[in-house]
């Protein structure tokens, strides 16, 4: 089955200002703080959204952003990995900033009061029916109530029809009625406690107790550092230990971490048994990788277009260390210093379209910054024919570089990138499509610079050459 993975829930900007204490102030019991940087990320169902993105998969978030600084900022991080259909929000952006050092939180405070307006958006909705998945990040915000018949509707023609667009929930106590029918709820042992129906005693009981209360295909019942414990309608129960402990002190968005997982490997086609299994196995390794606070994003808003074929003198550097309007050199190595992962792909990119967007988000989603190495016009033309490309090499360098979710585009001329990819180092290589190693030419090339290559798929319905016959056809 095609079709994107859908969060629908509410989003908040998450900001970690990190310093150091040493002492404490002379008129209260309380340390001084001395900040040394502030960092951004997206929350709540934007975090969901961000780390499915980062499984390589197409994903929409479906959410209430306010006009107001933190709602701008929180949309420009997004829109570098996932397709945003915003929803009208009265009041202002969730807000919460933690204060932490040496990698402790001391203190959070949560700003902003907006609530989404209460009406279903056409767009929306067309997109949820369009889902090979959803993902339900409630928390609490009321983006997902106008939804509740438009999400019963789909759950019942999908199990009507026999096609797998499963539904997973991640619940919130204070969030909406979960809809009956969906494949998985994922709450956390806290969560569960307060759903429960019936005074708790054990995670395994509460899992078994909501499976029946909610009307869920399965619940899952996450429990840290101790895995989770998963409950099936009829009866069935599995424990599913962590692959390892998980040493990480820092477990913020390991929740999301979990549902997003969960639902990336359903939309594949994987059993609800595997599915958790992979979340388990990637919510441990989130934590010990330090978590939500581990992820760091430069917002593309900032960013200003170098000329084509041109040069930057003293590049702008932005929040993730990668220099705004740098050359891919530039980028590269910023990348490299501050011990990131450099992700570039490669390709034509005549007549830009929807599909190659889709790959570029979703590469980049993979890692800290995102080079394009474009095919020259001469070497267009030697692969394609004297009639390619329609859209020039500048044209082509500038509306990539336009990209919120590009980092910087270079040319080359040979037939293949293979000599820029042993210059440039990345640590992954993104093809679209259904290459194999064996098929790729530039395959050595990547092993060589201490590579790997992922494959994305393409978006169907999608080809430069399918937009040409259509223009040609229409004339």
């Amino acid at each position: 089955m095609t079709g994107p993975v859908v969060v629908l829930g509410d989003s908040l900007l998450d900001v970690d200002v990190e310093g150091d204490a040493s002492r404490l102030c002379p008129d209260a019991p309380v340390p001084v703080v001395e900040g040394r940087a502030e960092h951004h990320r997206p929350g709540g169902a934007g975090l969901a959204a961000l780390l499915a993105a980062r499984d390589g998969t197409e994903v929409v978030l479906i959410t209430a952003i306010g006009d107001d600084p933190s709602g701008r900022l929180l949309e420009s991080l997004l829109s570098t990995s996932v397709e945003v259909v915003r929803l009208p929000l009265r009041g202002t952006t969730v807000r919460k900033t933690r204060i932490r050092a040496r990698g402790q939180t001391l203190l959070r405070i949560d700003t902003g009061d907006g609530r989404p307006d209460g009406s279903a958006m056409a767009r929306a909705v067309a997109v949820l029916r369009s889902a090979r998945a959803i993902l339900v990040a409630d928390y609490g915000g009321g983006v997902a109530e106008p939804y509740l018949s438009h999400l019963e509707a789909h759950i019942g023609a999908h199990i009507g029809s026999g096609l797998r667009a499963p539904v997973v929930w991640d619940p919130h106590p204070r969030g909406s009625l979960l809809v009956p029918g969906c494949a998985l709820v994922t709450p956390s042992e806290a969560e569960a406690r307060l759903l429960c129906a019936e005074p708790y005693t054990t995670p395994d009981r509460a899992a078994r107790s909501l499976v029946r209360d909610l009307g869920a295909e399965a619940v899952a019942v996450t429990l840290g550092e101790r895995g989770a414990v998963l409950a099936f309608r009829g009866g069935r129960f599995v424990r599913m230990p962590p692959p390892g402990v998980a040493v990480g002190r820092d477990a913020c968005g390991a929740g999301d971490r979990f549902a997003a997982a969960a639902a990336v490997a359903l939309a594949d086609g994987a059993s609800t048994e595997d599915a958790v299994v992979t979340a388990v196995g990637e919510a441990t390794r989130f934590v010990e990788e330090g978590g939500a606070a581990a992820i760091r994003l430069a917002a593309p808003e900032a960013r200003t277009a170098a000329p084509a074929g041109g040069s930057v003198g003293v590049p702008a550097v932005g929040s993730a260390g990668v220099p705004v309007g740098g050359s891919a050199f530039e980028v590269a190595a910023a990348v490299r210093a501050a011990g990131g992962r450099l992700i570039a792909t490669g390709g034509c990119f005549d007549l830009l379209h929807a599909g190659h967007v889709s790959l570029l988000r979703r590469a980049r989603a993979l890692g800290d910054a995102l080079i394009v190495c474009l095919n020259s016009d001469d070497s267009i033309r030697r692969l394609k024919g004297p009639a390619r490309p329609v859209v020039g090499e500048r044209d082509r360098v500038e509306v990539l570089r336009a990209l919120g979710c590009v980092d910087a585009v270079t040319v080359f001329d040979e037939d293949t990138p293979s000599g820029l990819i042993e210059r440039l180092g990345p640590d992954v290589w993104v093809k679209g499509g259904d290459y194999t190693g064996r098929a790729m030419p530039e395959a050595e090339a990547v092993r060589r610079a201490g590579g790997e290559i992922v494959i994305l798929p393409s978006v169907p319905g999608y080809s430069t050459t399918g937009l040409i016959a259509a223009v040609q056809a229409a004339s």
